[in-house]
């Protein structure tokens, strides 16, 4: 493709690439295009399956993709702990997961095998989500949190709305959404930590469960009088975002702001893995966390490692991520951004 052709078509589309990779993402999507104008090069369909959590901006983007690149990225919703067990079997081209892969992980089946890359693609809050609307402006505490999930509180008056039961939802599948929930209640209550614990999958002391943040967000839309939580783009409609006091103590809402406040002090390891179960600062939300795409290092084949490299870099343009924050996301940015890219190239066939 004709380099000013191409200068064109990336200023039509307002794809503004971060300055310190944009000669890499420039490169990349060159490789996408044929020669001597012959169009865009038409590359393998990749699939991929985990986390709910991101699921929203993943689907959005798959069809974004098809449209401005003519490839096909598919992508299915089956919480983080399948998507983790499907990228070690081998069976998907890529697995996404809410909780960062365990060291022993990286040595195991397919990721042993083939070499794994952590990239991470967005980040994200999980908030705590209500239908009452005899109580609006819900503020907790996080103590009044762990409480409600251990079943010490049953009943809004509790929480100073009139009189009702609490019906609380939570998930019933193994969920990166869930690791990072309980992560920050194991922080925010001592008694939640020795009785309950962190994990894709607790022993819920109370509640009514539902598959995926599709199934919760179902629980709590169609049960009035219901508190659980959300990845904060599910929370629509009859569905709202109770404020929740953070480390500094300022009663917060999950927002663009308040999510890129407690990444900022999220440290990334050797890996790209990190979280904070209570981030410092006076605008930070305190349950954020970064999702990410686990993509094998080798053993695809040239095409199908191009198109597993095509897309990932796409995801992190500007445009693709300015999306995915419409829809309640927190874009990748800076040294994150330059991080995710640089490992992007591991991807070889």
């Amino acid at each position: 493709m004709h380099r000013r052709m191409l200068s064109i078509s990336l200023r039509s589309r307002s794809v503004r690439l971060a300055a310190p990779a944009s000669i890499a993402l420039i490169g990349l999507v060159a490789t996408a295009c044929g020669g001597g104008g012959g169009g865009t090069k038409s590359l393998p369909s990749i699939s991929g399956a985990g986390a709910t959590f991101p699921a929203a901006a993943y689907q959005r983007w798959g069809g974004d993709f098809a449209s401005e690149t003519g490839n096909k990225m598919n992508y299915q919703s089956v919480g983080s702990g399948a998507g983790v067990r499907q990228f070690l079997a081998g069976s998907v081209d890529f697995g996404a997961t809410d909780e960062q892969l365990s060291e022993e992980d990286f040595k195991k089946g397919a990721a042993g095998q083939r070499g794994a890359v952590q990239i991470p693609m967005l980040g994200g809050t999980v908030t705590p989500a209500y239908n009452n609307p005899d109580c609006p402006d819900l503020k907790l505490t996080q103590a009044q949190l762990a409480d409600i999930f251990l079943g010490k509180i049953t009943n809004w008056k509790q929480l100073s709305c009139p009189d009702r039961p609490i019906t609380v939802a939570h998930r019933s599948d193994g969920s990166g959404t869930t690791y990072v929930f309980t992560n920050s209640l194991s922080c925010f209550s001592k008694e939640w930590k020795d009785k309950v614990g962190k994990g894709k999958a607790v022993q819920w002391p109370v509640g009514v469960g539902g598959k995926g943040n599709e199934g919760v967000a179902g629980v709590i839309s169609n049960t009035p009088g219901s508190l659980g939580y959300l990845n904060q783009a599910y929370v629509q409609g009859t569905i709202k975002p109770a404020a929740l006091q953070n480390k500094a103590g300022n009663f917060v809402l999950a927002n663009g702001e308040s999510g890129a406040a407690a990444l900022n002090g999220i440290t990334l390891d050797a890996r790209l893995g990190g979280e904070e179960c209570n981030p410092a600062g006076a605008d930070s939300f305190p349950i954020a966390a970064f999702t990410w795409i686990l993509a094998y290092q080798s053993g695809q084949g040239k095409e199908k490692a191009e198109a597993v490299r095509t897309f990932l870099t796409w995801a992190l343009q500007e445009g693709p991520q300015s999306t995915a924050a419409e829809l309640g996301y927190v874009p990748i940015k800076g040294k994150v951004l330059e991080r995710a890219l640089a490992e992007i190239e591991k991807i070889k066939e």
